[in-house]
This record gives structure tokens, sequence and C-alpha cells, in this order.
């Protein structure tokens, strides 16, 4: 960057230079004119009082080389010229400043002459017999003007030079100084910083931010993986050790055989205990990665809630637990099988940490809005302490409960991560002893026709 800006600076540099030494040329051009032309005339003037006295012994012993001196008649013939014979010279009645002098008394022009290889000035007065005298300077021109001051040109040109190479090797280390010397790590913490760059840093801030809440986040994630990992395996290992422990017993005829039965339905018990487990390790799996968003339809709410009790009719039977819908249609787009699993491990929840003789309602209710899914239930309710925390994977309130009833721990987990990926928003109220409410409401997608 500082390479650039020194050629940058260095060129602009030199740039000026070149124009400025062109208009100064120019400038000076412009004025030996003027001068000439006045010097010009005053010669003319004086030329022509001397002539209208004298006549032609004028030119008898006048000796010049400043100034060429024509004398021409009115119709245009050449009377007298210092620089060369009259005889031989053409009809000078065309030229403009003849014509101009004739016309209105005096007159003058400036052109190349190709005889002379030059730019020629040109004056020309009235006489007083009506002829014209006209007297003609060669002017420098600018290449000629150019060679009067090339040494002290090339001197000045040279200086300034490295006077530009100088200044411009200091200003661009100076300009580059600044951003050399800013501050990555903290990009606003530059009061001496350009203000071309506050939105770099203020940027670049954004960006330090974002790194650190996904820095954070990663942390976050990989904790939860370790953890989740780690009770996934206790939670795995334990039915495993009760299976092959009666697998043993069995195996090395250890049972009797009126006991076997037992065994199987305990072998049984516990291979269902981790088929759950796995499909609810699964289905979270499924939900961290975000959901099929190609499975997305409109579906109703208030049918899944219906086939879900239906499903769960059976086990709230043996539970001694009554179960009811309740409510209206409410058409949301979502994906069916995470709704459907959302109210079963709710309602599944309900079932299990219930008394016998309890009940539980799931509610469907429909606005413009949004869709709310209720399941209410008047079990042993969720202490306060642990309200924060029911929705953590593996956590259970009562582990000695969730043993009993074949809980996994992830129902509640499964819910959480589907409401976030329905962007719904979930709010639980409960009180030990007296039940639980949990209350989901599904905001509903406005699609332009």
């Amino acid at each position: 960057m500082s390479r650039k800006i020194f050629w940058s600076i260095l060129t602009v540099a030199l740039a000026v230079m070149v124009i400025c030494v062109s208009a100064a040329t120019l400038a000076l051009y412009n004025q030996f004119t003027e001068e000439h032309l006045q010097q010009l005339w005053n010669e003319t003037r004086l030329v022509r009082q001397a002539v209208n006295g004298l006549g032609l012994d004028y030119f008898a012993d006048l000796r010049t080389s400043d100034f060429r001196i024509t004398w021409i008649t009115g119709d245009g013939r050449i009377l007298y010229d210092n620089e060369a014979e009259s005889a031989s010279m053409e009809n000078h009645l065309e030229r403009e400043e003849v014509q101009d002098a004739l016309k209105y008394g005096e007159g003058e022009s400036e052109r190349y002459s190709s005889t002379l290889a030059a730019r020629q000035l040109y004056t020309a007065v009235r006489m007083d017999d009506g002829s014209v005298l006209r007297l003609s300077i060669t002017q420098p021109g600018i290449p000629d003007i150019a060679k009067a001051f090339l040494v002290p040109g090339i001197l000045l040109l040279t200086g300034v030079f490295f006077l530009s190479l100088f200044l411009a090797g200091r200003l661009s280390s100076r300009i580059v100084k600044p951003i050399n010397e800013l501050d990555l790590d903290n990009p606003l913490e530059q009061p001496d910083a350009y203000p071309e760059v506050r939105p770099l840093l203020e940027r670049l801030e954004d960006q330090h931010e974002q790194i650190r809440k996904d820095s954070e986040e990663l942390e976050r994630i990989s904790l939860i993986r370790q953890e989740f990992t780690a009770n996934a395996s206790h939670e795995l290992k334990t039915p495993l050790h009760i299976l092959s422990g009666y697998a043993e017993l069995i195996e090395n005829g250890m049972v009797r055989s009126e006991d076997i039965p037992r065994f199987a339905g305990r072998i049984r018990t516990e291979a269902q205990r981790m088929t759950k487990l796995v499909e609810d390790i699964i289905d979270l799996s499924q939900l961290d990665g975000g959901g099929d968003e190609s499975r997305r339809e409109d579906t109703d709410l208030y049918r899944i809630a219906v086939n879900t009790a239906e499903t769960l009719q059976a086990a709230a039977d043996e539970a001694g637990v009554q179960i009811s819908v309740q409510g209206t249609p409410a058409v949301i787009n979502g994906i069916p099988d995470v709704l459907y699993s959302m109210i079963y491990n709710l309602a599944d929840n309900a079932i299990k940490y219930n008394n016998a003789g309890g009940h539980i309602t799931i509610s469907v209710e429909d606005s413009p809005q949004n869709a709310v899914l209720t399941v209410k239930d008047d079990g042993i309710g969720i202490p306060e302490k642990d309200r924060e925390r029911i929705f953590e994977r593996f956590y259970r309130v009562d582990k000695s409960r969730s043993k009993e009833v074949g809980g996994t721990g992830l129902g509640l987990s499964i819910v959480k991560h589907g409401s976030m990926i329905h962007n719904a928003s979930i709010r639980v109220d409960s009180q030990e002893g007296s039940g639980s409410v949990f209350t989901i409401e599904f905001p509903k997608v406005h699609r332009e026709m």
C-alpha cells in the first residue's frame, strides 16, 4: 500500500510540475509576444515620422538588423525593403495588415513565414501620401524559448524531481503509518484512526463479535454433545447390563422354569426401553439439524392431537388416567411427524407423571395470527427449582419415578426443539402436587396469493 501511495503522489507531483512548466512557458511566450508587438509599434510610428519628412532618403544610410522595413504603394507594389530586392517581391496588397492600414490607418497581424521558417509579427501604418509602411520582426517560438531556458530548466526540473521523491516518500509513510499501527484486535479503540477507515473498523468489530459468539456457541454445543454422549451411553448401558444379566442366567440354567416368563418379561421391557431411547435420540438428532424443510405442509393441529390421544388411550387406561381432546381445527404450516412427536411426548409425560384417577386435556385453539396447543394435567406437578431445567436432555425431575415408568429424559427436549423449528413459543405453568400446563403458540405463515 505504501508503495502504491508513493507512486501515486510522485505521479501527481510530476504531472503538476509538467503542467506548471507548460503553463509558464505559454505565459512567457505570450508575454514576449506582447512586448515584441509593442516594441514593433513604437518603432513603426518613429519610422513613419522619419519617412514622412525625408522620404526614400531616410533609407539611404539606414542600417538595422532588428526589424524588417517594407514600404508599399497604395496598389501593393514594393517601393523599398531592407532585406530583399523590391523588384523581385510579389504584390502585397492582399496582406491583412496592409489592407487594414489602407482602410483604418493602422493594421497588424502574425503568421508563419515559409520563407523565413519562423513566425512573424507585422505592423503597418498608412503614410500621408496613401502608401503603407510596414515593419516586421521574427517572433521566437516556444522551442526557442525552451532552448533559452534549457540548462536552468533542467537543473530546476531535476531539483523538483528529487524533492518530489523525498516528499512523496515522507508523505506516503505518514499516510500509511496510522493504518499500520491499527490494533485489529480492538478495532474501535483507535482514537487517531482516519474517519475513512471507520466503517472498516466497525465491520471488523462486528466480525470479531460474531466470531466470539460463534466460538461460545460452538463451545456450548460441544459441551452439550459431550454431555449428551455421556448420558446416552449411561442410559443405554443400564438396560444392556440388565439384558445381559438375565440372558446369562437363562443361558446357564440358573432360572427355574416357572420364573422364565417373568425374566422374559423384564428382558422385553428393557428392550422396549432401549428401543424408545434410540428412537428419541434419532428424533432429537433430526431436530438438531433444523428439521426437514421439504416435508413442511399445511397440517391440522387438532387432527394430530386427536390421533395422538387415540394412540395413548391404552397407556392412559392402564394408568387409570382419563385423556380427552377439545377445541377447533387449526391449520398451520409445519412438519406433521414433528408435531405429532411434540404432542405425544407432552401427553405421554402427563400420563406417566399423573395419579390414578387423574385427567389430561389436550386443547387446540385457532386465531388468524396463531394456533395454540395446550396440554393440561392434574398430576404430581413440577417443583419450582426444576422448571428451568426440564427441557435439558436427560434431565429428570423424579429419577426414581422415571425409572419406574420408563422415561428416557428426552421427551421435553424433543418438544423444545420442535417448537424452535416451528418458530413457536412454549410456556410452562406448574404447581407441585397440582399438575402442569404446557402451552405452545404456533405463528401462522401468511402466503401472498
